[in-house]
């Protein structure tokens, strides 16, 4: 497993958990880094699957 889908898979949990935290305080800066943080965790989990299928494609 890529260790970018890993650390993506993380990146959206901690933003998920600061997006909440936002939410429940009513700080809409921390919400929105929240959301932002999982849009990039997204998309580095994304990086890493598809990593992870051109891996397993040049071994077959």
């Amino acid at each position: 497993m890529d260790s970018n889908r890993i650390k993506g898979e993380a990146r959206k949990v901690k933003g998920s958990i600061k997006e909440a935290a936002g939410k429940i305080i009513g700080d809409r800066t921390l919400e929105a880094e929240g959301i932002a943080e999982k849009a990039a965790g997204t998309a580095q989990a994304a990086a890493g699957k598809l990593a992870d299928g051109a891996r397993n494609a040049l071994r077959r």
